[in-house]
């Protein structure tokens, strides 16, 4: 990996997630060497992710070099690459561009989507944890318009303009909102000799609210304002297989969809050497201490989604969120240096800073520690958290314009078909 020899310490971070580059600037001007490895050469900014999806940003908005993040860090160095196995023995990590030895490991791989063994859900349906997964599906989305233009099929059609979210949390209100908010203010406009009421959009959840982990309150308005937005909510219900034309359920009901988004859960994205049963828990999470120290080792540790630290108040592990990954990458970085010198470590205590969602426009709801609150209000908060998160002060500025912009013209310019991404749909 041509990485230089050094007295310091090196320190290994895989993946360039909230957790790793909280960390890798913790440790940043301190006497270490710190490898950060990814198989993308940018940060990705995953909770805007949907609106690269449905048109709204351009994915260069939300993703930022992780050259330039860390640039002015001395004894920095990153390198392009998928860690294939870690070899515990000989404090070794295996890649697809050689090997490299440490003498800190922290694992911070993220999660990856959770299809729970269905390997037709898995081939047919659209995920969206990934920028590439979300050009695909805004590449589908628009094919799929287009071809309900040139078939004379009206079951088809309707197949083709049907939109099915499997999964109820953040990542499927938002979309649902976005699909709606196309269909009522776009598609009209760009495709008038289409009849787009004939576009539906639904969301399935096999528990009885949306939003679970947030207040009931923010449970019931989301779903007030996606129903008010004409998505058709389904709760306790539970997909159990989609062939890429129909999606069937544990219920009767039955969707035939050229289009499923599956957003029903994550899971750890384990690397081989740390995935034993011995190392693993629920979600395929990797159990850490309260110091994010793995079972068993004094010097490798797991940050993040793929780190299941479990305490009173989450029995089960932290929530999959940034502020934890954030959290914990930021203290690691200060345990790590105190473990260096033979100090003892600081266990991590996680500040619940509360969460949030939006359904669409002036549509969001909000819960903190000690407030609570939904609509327009709720609207502006989550617009001004996201954009303080996002890195890059052009990439604040471009995604501020871009809402501007489409509030004030509703509208969303970056409706463009990059890369074609055909699935042949015929019923």
């Amino acid at each position: 990996m041509n990485i230089p020899k050094t007295s310091y310490p090196r320190i290994i971070i895989i993946g360039g997630g909230f957790a790793g580059i909280a960390l890798a600037r913790k440790l940043s001007k301190q006497e270490v060497q710190v490898v950060l490895l990814d198989k993308h050469n940018y940060h990705t900014f995953q909770p805007l992710l949907y609106q690269v999806s449905t048109g709204g940003l351009e994915p260069d908005s939300i993703a930022y070099p992780i050259r330039k993040i860390l640039k002015d860090f001395p004894n920095f160095h990153f390198r392009l690459a998928e860690v294939n196995e870690i070899d515990t023995t000989c404090n070794t990590i295996k890649t697809n561009i050689g090997d490299l030895k440490f003498d800190y490991l922290v694992v911070a791989s993220g999660s990856k989507t959770n299809y729970f063994g269905n390997t037709e859900i898995e081939k047919h349906s659209m995920a969206m944890k990934t920028i590439p997964q979300s050009l695909n599906l805004r590449s589908l989305i628009l094919e799929n318009f287009e071809e309900a233009l040139l078939t004379t099929d009206l079951h088809e059609r309707i197949a083709l303009m049907n939109f099915v979210i499997v999964g109820g949390g953040p990542t499927g209100v938002e979309l649902a909102g976005a699909l709606a908010e196309i269909k009522k203010g776009i598609l009209p406009k760009d495709y008038p000799d289409l009849d787009t009421r004939l576009a539906q959009i639904n969301i399935i959840q096999s528990g009885g609210c949306l939003l679970k982990g947030m207040s009931e309150n923010a449970s019931a308005k989301a779903e007030d304002f996606l129903e008010k937005l004409g998505v058709h909510v389904w709760k306790n219900v539970r997909v159990t297989n989609y062939d890429g034309k129909t999606v069937t359920t544990n219920s009767d009901l039955i969707f035939d969809t050229a289009t499923v988004v599956w957003a029903a859960g994550v899971q750890g994205a384990t690397i081989k050497g740390l995935d034993a049963k011995d190392f693993v828990t629920r979600g395929n999470r990797i159990l850490v201490n309260q110091c994010n120290q793995v079972k068993g080792f004094e010097h490798i540790f797991a940050i993040g989604d793929i780190a299941c630290m479990a305490t009173d108040e989450f029995p089960n592990g932290l929530p999959m969120m940034a502020q934890p990954a954030i959290q914990q990458g930021q203290q690691l970085g200060s345990n790590i240096l105190k473990l260096i010198e033979e100090k003892p470590m600081k266990p991590f205590e996680y500040k619940d800073k509360g969460a949030m969602a939006t359904v669409g426009r002036n549509k969001a709801v909000v819960d903190l520690k000690t407030l609570r609150f939904q609509g327009v209000f709720a609207w502006y908060v989550w617009m001004f958290v996201h954009l303080f998160f996002l890195i890059g002060f052009r990439n604040r500025m471009v995604v501020f314009v871009n809402w501007v912009y489409n509030y004030i013209r509703f509208d969303r310019e970056a409706r463009l078909i990059i890369r074609p991404f055909k699935k042949k749909f015929k019923l």
